[in-house]
């Protein structure tokens, strides 16, 4: 009877251990997108990818776990390195939606890594690595943030736009509210950088953000040519 008792009191708590090892442990994704014209016109500058300039589109900057108190997890799993073999069938897509602007060039390879080990392990235990990185392209395909603003005649010609009229315009299209995030031109002039949109912890849904990201633009803002 004891023996019974100590196998089955084992199995439970392998059973424990196993939930816990691979549950969620994450509340929602941000999906963040950025302009590259606003990257490149700053300071530090840019590089164009080995593969060439890329359109003048968002580019995916990341997808990435975050709990709803503001704070992420990071670098959750050292065990499961980037794998571009994973993705092979991705790459080219990647190449187009998730291009690197980082200086010296590269082909993308090394921010692709980046953004998995510091971010896409720790959605592990509802995406694989291929998943992660086709979630995000998916993502971006349903909301074209390109397209949605210039229907709302916000264009990428250096003028300068109120914020309240960007958020509006991605609003009535999405339905939810994004946070726009902003930095700096080489002239100190505060402009559209990146734009986030929450996502639900499976990867797939947009929803409210529970929580917005600190910062903050002026109330007026260039969105500049690339």
């Amino acid at each position: 009877m004891k023996s019974n008792q100590s196998f089955f009191i084992k199995l439970l708590i392998v059973q424990c251990l196993v939930v816990v090892c691979f549950s969620q442990d994450f509340d929602f994704f941000y999906l963040v997108q950025q302009w590259p014209g606003s990257y490149c016109d700053s300071k530090q500058s840019c590089c164009y990818p080995t593969t060439g300039k890329p359109d003048a589109d968002f580019g995916i900057h990341g997808l990435w776990p975050t709990y709803k108190n503001g704070s992420y997890p990071s670098n959750c799993d050292p065990n499961n390195p980037y794998d571009e073999s994973k993705i092979s069938d991705l790459i080219s897509s990647m190449q187009e939606e998730w291009p690197t602007l980082a200086c010296p060039s590269g082909n993308g390879s090394k921010f692709w890594e980046h953004e998995w080990e510091k971010h896409g392990t720790c959605s592990e235990s509802v995406l694989s690595q291929h998943n992660y990185f086709q979630a995000a392209l998916d993502l971006k395909k349903d909301v074209d943030l390109l397209q949605i603003l210039e229907k709302a005649g916000i264009k990428a010609n250096g003028k300068s736009y109120t914020l309240s009229n960007m958020k509006d315009a991605i609003k009535e299209a999405v339905g939810i509210t994004p946070w726009i995030e902003c930095n700096v031109d080489s002239s100190g002039n505060s402009q559209l950088y990146q734009v986030y949109l929450c996502v639900d912890a499976f990867g797939k849904n947009i929803i409210e953000c529970p929580v917005m990201p600190r910062g903050k633009c002026g109330s007026t803002i260039e969105f500049p040519q690339f």
